[in-house]
Parts: structure tokens; sequence; C-alpha cells
């Protein structure tokens, strides 16, 4: 018997194939295990040849419920949570919840914890883009810039474990104040690495931004307009590499920022080198802070005596005081007490606008939390930026956008 080795009628089986399995077009999924993604982000292309012509962000992979941890949680236990969002600034992120947080108590903190406060969310804000741009140098394959950006970044681990007891995941701040004052001779210790610093950044932005290969890879990629940036809720160096002065510190300054001079860099094309650029300038700014504030910092207390029920009193207090021992007793069980509302309260964090909305009905514990996360919003671009570029800008893009997922599923 004839065995019929004729191929069936490859047409007619074509059209009969659905849409998303058409034959000329690839479906790729990025991540969430490549390192390209800077965590568990995955994304799902559809290609043309290597040019994307589809993109579908998918995230959740690091979704730890933070929001409604926090309604079982009181206000000061949160603080180890905040650390957890942008795990590469917690002290910039400790301070926005505080900040929210004395908002909806009504409650002002002295100057020195102010300054204490603005000195170590630039020095974050440093250590954070230190992180990004060397992430974005072996993106590109410039692994020398990764080098010395984390040479330079465990320096300041150093005065965060000298100042915090912690290098990574800090937990300074409390509702109120802070865990403890600067130890003695420590802001020399921050003026004696702000001065070998500088150096330092411009030799490691020396390496790419006249690099032939970092400017093939960077300009005129991912170019994001001063439009959409607006549109598709973008902040931080996103939307400031588009062309857009956006600074809260700037805009509603808090926590005495308005004593600081500083300049706000912009991009022009809203590629990423413009995002680069950007975040280089920003480090030299954030230096330009920090100096300031040790130059005129403040003496007096790193707390506010006058909220008894919500900052917890100090040790030898504690433990020579009865009145004392059971306020301190009342606020570690109960939590600080706040009255019932609301607030929203939004920081200018490394990656952009970290926000706090909390809603109180009195008491210790909150009764809502939500989180405005900035990682989130800038990827909301990613499906229209990535479409029209090839797969190896996709790693560019991403590397420009400098996100962290932590923060973004929360």
């Amino acid at each position: 018997m004839a065995t019929d080795f004729s191929f069936p009628d490859t047409a007619a089986k074509t059209a009969a194939m659905p849409k998303e399995f058409e034959p000329e077009k690839m479906s790729l999924s990025m991540g969430p295990s490549h390192p390209s993604t800077h965590g568990v982000l995955r994304i799902q292309f559809e290609l043309d040849g290597e040019v994307v012509t589809k993109a579908d962000p998918v995230l959740g992979y690091l979704h730890r419920g933070d929001e409604k941890i926090a309604e079982n949680m009181t206000y000061n236990q949160f603080v180890p949570y905040t650390d957890r969002l942008d795990y590469l600034a917690p002290l910039a992120n400790n301070m926005a919840y505080a900040i929210a947080v004395e908002r909806l108590a009504n409650l002002q903190v002295p100057a020195r914890c102010q300054a204490i406060r603005v000195l170590t969310a630039e020095m974050a804000r440093v250590s954070a883009h230190l992180m990004g741009l060397g992430a974005f140098g072996i993106d590109v394959g410039a692994w020398s810039v990764f080098m010395y950006c984390f040479e330079e970044r465990e320096k300041l681990y150093t005065l965060f474990e000298e100042l915090t007891g912690a290098r990574f995941t800090t937990s300074y701040t409390r509702i109120g104040g802070l865990s403890r004052d600067v130890p003695e001779g420590w802001t020399k210790k921050v003026e004696a690495f702000c001065d070998q610093f500088l150096p330092i950044l411009e030799e490691i932005l020396g390496m790419l931004t006249r690099n032939k290969i970092f400017l093939d890879r960077t300009v005129d990629v991912g170019i994001i307009s001063k439009a959409d940036a607006i549109s598709y809720g973008l902040t931080g160096p996103n939307l400031r590499g588009s062309g857009i002065a956006s600074d809260l510190r700037k805009d509603r300054p808090y926590s005495g920022y308005e004593q600081y001079e500083f300049d706000v860099p912009v991009g022009s094309k809203g590629d990423c080198y413009d995002r680069y650029l950007c975040r280089g300038e920003e480090m030299k700014q954030s230096i330009r802070i920090i100096r300031q504030v040790i130059k005129n910092f403040p003496g007096g207390d790193w707390y506010a005596k006058d909220a008894r029920k919500i900052f917890a009193p100090p040790k030898d207090k504690i433990l020579t005081s009865m009145e004392e021992l059971i306020n301190n007793f009342m606020i570690v069980t109960e939590g600080p007490q706040m009255p019932a509302g609301e607030v929203y309260f939004e920081a200018e964090n490394p990656k952009g606008v970290l926000g706090f909305y909390i809603v109180s009905k009195g008491g210790g514990v909150p009764w809502r939390l939500k989180i405005r996360s900035p990682s989130f919003c800038n990827l909301s671009i990613l499906p229209k930026l990535c479409v029209g570029n090839m797969v190896s800008d996709v790693v560019s893009i991403l590397g420009s956008l400098d996100f962290v997922m932590g923060e973004c599923d929360r």
C-alpha cells in the first residue's frame, strides 16, 4: 500500500489559525528571571523579526500585600515594611511615610530632625542612582562602571550602618522623630565622602558620556515625549528627562527643602541618554544639598518632645518614671494615637513620586493605607515605549527607566 507523503494545504491551514498565532510573528517572554528586567518583571513580546510589535508587562511576582498588612500594624510597626518598597533607598521611604502620618496627626518635628531626614534622604538618592547607573552600565556592556559605582555605594552603606545600625533595611525613622541622633563626628565623615566622591563621579560619567558604544545604545532610543510623560503619570528622572522640570522638593517643599539651593536637571529629547544625564547631574545636586545641611546643621532635639502619645519617651525616663513607663507600654502595644481623618502626602524619591494615602478612624492602626509607587506608574508606558524598537533596545530602555519591583508590586 502506497503512503501519501504530500503536504496538506498550508494556505488553508494558515487562514484557520487564530490571529495571535500568525506564522510571521513570534511570541517571546522576557523574564521574570532575566537579568535585564532588574527584578521579577516579565514582558510578553510579539516580534516581527527582531522588532517589537507588541509588549505586555506582567507584574505581581513580588506582591506581598503591604497595603493590607498596614491595616494590622501600628504606625511604627509598618516602618520596616517601607524599607522593602524601593529597597535601594529605604531612608527616603521611611521619611515619606513618617511625614504622611505626622501630617495626619498635625505634628511638627524639630528642625534638627528635618535636617537629618533631608541629609539621609539625599544620601539614599545618591546610593540608589549609583545602583541604577551601575546596572544600566552592565545592561549595555560597561562592566567597569558597575564596579566603580558599587565601591562608592559601599562607602555610603558604611555610613548608614554607623547611623542606623543596618546597612540595607535601616528602619531609621519613627513617627514624630528618628530612632536615634547622629553619632559624634558622623557628619564630618559624610562631608569627607562628598569631597572624595565628586571626582570619582566625574570619572564614572566620563566612561559613558562620550563613549561611542553607549551613545549608539542610548541616543534616540526609547524617546518619551512631554505629552506622553505626563499622560502616563511618569515622575522623577523619567519625567525630567523629557524636559519637564517637575520636582516636589522645589514645587511643594517639605522637611525644610525650601532652605537649600539646588538645580533641577532636565533633558531635551526624552531618550535613554537624557535620562542617564539627569541621574548623573542629580547626584551632584544631592551632594550640594548634603553640604548645605551639614554647614547649617541645627542643634536641639531630634524628636518631637510634645508628642507624648506618639513618640516613645527616652530610655532613661522609662527606667525612672512610672508614668513614662506606662506611656511607652501604650505606644508599643496600641501604637501612636492618631485622630480620625485622612491624609495624602507624596515625596520626591529617587525613582519618582512616592505617595502615601492614609485613612484613620482614630487609634494606633490605620484603617486603610494606599501606596502610590513611582516604579509602577513609570512602567505603565512600556507597552507604547517598546513598540517599534528592537529587542536589544528594550534592554537599554529598561535600564534607563531604573525601576524597582519591590515598590512596583508591593
